[in-house]
């Protein structure tokens, strides 16, 4: 606060507005970091992308899809965001993000989208699908899908997949108790 200046103020000229931060988002509308991460399925001749949406603020993921580095699967992504009325959007400037981002709300720089990429190196560390072929690579896309939306539904958004009654739950349980049969894979 400048003192010297307030010295100088009559109490008509000065307006103060007390907002709590939560309603302050909300007026000032909701800005998010978005960025893509590369991983691959059974070669990295066929690469995967993790296409997803955080807010700027709390960190939180607010979506992801999964697909080919098209403008398409930006899109797609694009309109699971929509019923969050996203003001700003932070990204690294990839050409997707140029052509279907309005210029106003755009922010291209790696100054503003520190949190997103923090998430990319915790995800790498946390699961070695997304960086190197083992036992554990995924051989179809189906199942690449399933099991890094898993990952990232207990891991950024705390939740399980199915009804949750069942903490040992992974993708594969859940899905063989579906009805689901894995081609070529165990």
């Amino acid at each position: 606060m400048n003192h010297h200046v307030l010295q100088h103020l009559h109490p008509e000229q000065v307006e103060v507005e007390i907002w709590r931060a939560d309603e302050l988002e909300v007026r000032h509308g909701l800005s998010s970091e978005l960025d893509e991460m590369w991983s691959y399925v059974h070669s990295k001749a066929n690469p995967r992308w993790l296409w997803h949406a955080i807010d700027h603020h709390t960190g939180k993921v607010l979506a992801y899809v999964f697909g080919r580095r098209q403008d398409t699967v930006f899109l797609a992504l694009k309109a699971l965001l929509e019923p969050f009325g996203i003001t700003r959007y932070f990204t690294d400037g990839w050409g997707a993000y140029e052509r279907h981002v309005e210029t106003e709300k755009h922010t291209v720089g790696k100054a503003n989208t520190q949190k997103i990429e923090s998430k990319h190196i915790t995800w790498r560390t946390r699961s070695t699908r997304w960086v190197r072929r083992t036992l554990c690579c995924a051989k179809t896309e189906r199942r690449h899908d399933v099991v890094m939306g898993f990952f990232i539904n207990r891991s950024a958004l705390g939740r399980l997949l199915g009804d949750g009654s069942n903490s040992s739950a992974t993708p594969s349980r859940l899905l063989r108790a579906r009805g689901h049969v894995w081609q070529g894979e165990g």
